[in-house]
């Protein structure tokens, strides 16, 4: 593993185990600020428990995580997201009865820990915060529409909006264009990446929509049981024979 200059997510030598079964094995990689890093490999690689390791929902067996130079390995997810963590999941993570507003006011308020504070009329806190955060992401103009009748692409994007609400040095995405018709999918990462480039976040996502991960990651990740395999810009990975034989096959 090369360490960059500027990384902000150092992963080294992380290791798990259910039972029998070691689902990842001396997993190391990077991510630098302004960088958007895929994590891809088959089915059973270990993507998803390498990246819940990373956010705090499973402790490792052994091994390091480091984010802007802090060690997280035993803190929970909240204290992790306090370290500036942004988190989307595969599904949409939204309160269907409130509005799109609302709800990045709610992510608002808790970065600001004014959740509790039930004597303040929460609806007049943050507004223009929120608005600014649903403008980056073209979702201003719903604004004030509830959740539940949005299509699942703006859903999506709302998510995102409420993944930056904390200012987030380092951006976890789970699968983000799951359930996406293919157009929406490209939108969303084409914008995630020009706020990741713009806001010099450093972002690492699973992915199985191989042009999506082609077309718009710096950087590659590729697990296959559990070990990574080839780390590198998409040219490099895409000429890996060991990835093309497990994954890619001929098609890339």
């Amino acid at each position: 593993m090369t360490i960059l200059r500027g990384s902000v997510l150092v992963v080294s030598a992380l290791a798990k185990s259910f039972g029998g079964v070691q689902a990842v094995r001396e997993a190391s990689f990077a991510v630098e600020a302004g960088q958007l890093v895929a994590m891809i490999g088959p089915n059973g690689a270990g993507k998803t428990t390498c990246f819940n390791m990373v956010n705090g929902q499973l402790r490792p067996d052994s091994g390091s995580v480091r984010i802007g130079g802090v060690e997280v390995v035993g803190r929970a997810p909240r204290q992790i997201w306090r370290l500036g963590v942004g988190r989307t999941f595969q599904i949409t993570a939204t309160f269907a009865s409130m509005t799109v507003r609302e709800n990045v006011q709610m992510a608002l308020l808790s970065y600001h820990h004014r959740l509790a504070s039930w004597w303040l009329r929460a609806a007049h806190l943050y507004r223009e915060e929120a608005h600014a955060l649903l403008a980056r992401v073209g979702m201003a103009d719903q604004a004030e529409r509830p959740c539940s009748v949005l299509a699942y692409g703006d859903l999506k994007r709302v998510e995102l909006a409420m993944a930056l609400a904390n200012a987030p040095q380092l951006l976890l995405m789970d699968e983000p264009t799951a359930g996406m018709a293919p157009a929406e999918r490209i939108e969303l990462m084409a914008l995630t990446a020009d706020i990741v480039r713009e806001r010099r976040i450093a972002a690492l996502f699973t992915e199985h929509d191989m042009d999506v991960v082609f077309a718009h990651a710096d950087r590659i990740v590729v697990l296959n049981r559990g070990s990574v395999i080839a780390e590198g810009v998409p040219d490099e990975v895409r000429a890996n024979a060991q990835v093309r034989q497990v994954y890619l096959g001929s098609r890339h």
